[in-house]
């Protein structure tokens, strides 16, 4: 009896080996599996890449940008000066300085664009990001951006060749009106040159408040079906598609420069010209600009 009784307790263990063996391999399998599955998702997702920066150090220079000379388009009451653009200091901050003033029945302002331009092929995705603050200044006195009249900021992308058929992204414009901000995003596009087909069917308005501000554009290009989304501050504010107006053909957005400019006034009635109010000067400072891109 006790040798039978060896004999049981020698083949439990050897079962119970084999059993343990085989577990082994099928967590190996599966181990091997999940990290094929991984390694395929960080094929599909690649990381992040800087391809675009410029944190305005008064040390540096500006000569990543064109600084324009000329009147805006939408207001002939505005003159850009290459002189206006510089770098300055804000809150502690460098940073990237544009100022609006009156000049005898005009105004002077300023307005950049980056040499460098961009837009998704297929299965790329890019995150475009600036940090700015709008203010103005009466003598030595801040004052809010929002009690100014007629001051209209942007932050944008674009490629002005044969505007707007290659497109136009409004990450951000704002309009002062002495008591109160509107803030929006827009898309214009169109066929044939100076002539855009969306109207302004794709202005989505967002509040802002007074003080620093994250403004993004998320822009990707997924098996050639193409959107975008406008960020604030870490939320999203607005997202387009195809889908957002039958005019629109978001996969013939391309080659866009960024922009950075402030408007004063306007020839369609947004503004009563004759209330212009910047006090001494009113201002757009621009802390960072980041553009980072992925596959997808």
């Amino acid at each position: 009896m006790k040798k039978l009784f060896l004999k049981q307790i020698v083949f439990s263990l050897v079962l119970v080996s084999q059993i343990s063996c085989e577990k082994e391999e099928i967590d190996t399998d599966l181990q091997s599996e999940t990290e094929v599955s991984n390694a395929d998702v960080d094929l599909r997702v690649g990381p992040w890449q800087r391809v675009f920066t410029d944190n305005f150090n008064s040390t540096g220079n500006l000569n990543q940008w064109q600084k324009t000379n000329r009147k805006d388009y939408n207001s002939t009451i505005c003159n850009y000066v290459s002189g206006n653009p510089r770098l300055a200091s804000l809150d502690n901050k460098e940073c990237l300085e544009l100022s609006a003033y009156r000049d005898g029945n005009e105004y002077k302002s300023g307005h950049v664009k980056s040499n460098w331009y961009f837009h998704p092929n297929t299965n790329e995705e890019y995150y475009l990001t600036a940090s700015i603050k709008l203010v103005a200044k009466d003598g030595s006195t801040f004052k809010g951006f929002g009690q100014t009249y007629g001051a209209w900021p942007a932050f944008w992308t674009v490629q002005e060749n044969n505007w707007p058929t290659k497109g136009e992204i409004d990450i951000m414009e704002g309009y002062s009106y002495g008591n109160y901000t509107r803030f929006a995003s827009n898309l214009f596009y169109g066929t044939s040159t100076g002539n855009n087909l969306l109207g302004n069917s794709a202005e989505r308005t967002y509040s802002v408040t007074e003080g620093w501000h994250q403004y993004e554009q998320r822009w990707k290009n997924v098996n050639g079906n193409v959107t975008v989304e406008i960020w604030l501050d870490g939320t999203r504010k607005s997202q387009y598609s195809n889908s957002t107006n039958s005019q629109l053909r978001l996969q013939n957005f391309k080659d866009h420069n960024i922009i950075f400019n402030l408007n004063v006034g306007s020839n369609n009635g947004i503004f009563d010209n004759s209330r212009i109010n910047l006090f001494s000067k009113t201002y757009m400072y621009v802390d960072y600009v980041r553009v980072e891109k992925r596959t997808i």
